[in-house]
């Protein structure tokens, strides 16, 4: 009897946690929150190699590489949102922008610098 309250307390614990990490925005390697995206040194976007699983569900990159260009970190965009097209002001505030590493959180004309996902 003892044994299998334990167990259960043990299943009932995997449960909690599993549904927790579930609820994370983001936290799913099949819904990733941020992508990996290259910028140069005028601001303009080249593309990173990156090392991706091949699966139709998984759109999780593993390692991304950027070839003479800053590596960023940048938000994926949300469900109705686009990225914002590119121009000669929006790279320049996109560079001024990734100087930390990130894109995260950062606006231009009141939209997040976003980007696409892998295979929408």
């Amino acid at each position: 009897m003892r044994s299998l309250i334990t167990a259960s307390a043990f299943i009932l614990a995997g449960l909690l946690s599993s549904a927790a990490i579930a609820a994370e925005p983001g936290s799913s390697p099949f819904n990733p929150a941020t992508r990996t995206v290259c910028i140069d040194v005028s601001g303009e976007s080249r593309p990173p190699v990156c090392r991706a699983p091949a699966s139709r569900l998984d759109h999780s990159e593993d390692i991304c590489l950027c070839r003479s260009a800053m590596t960023v970190e940048a938000p994926v965009c949300l469900k109705g949102e686009k990225p914002q097209a590119e121009s000669r002001a929006f790279e320049k505030a996109r560079k001024l922008a990734a100087q930390d590493g990130s894109l995260v959180g950062d606006l231009y004309d009141g939209k997040p610098m976003c980007v696409g996902q892998r295979n929408p």
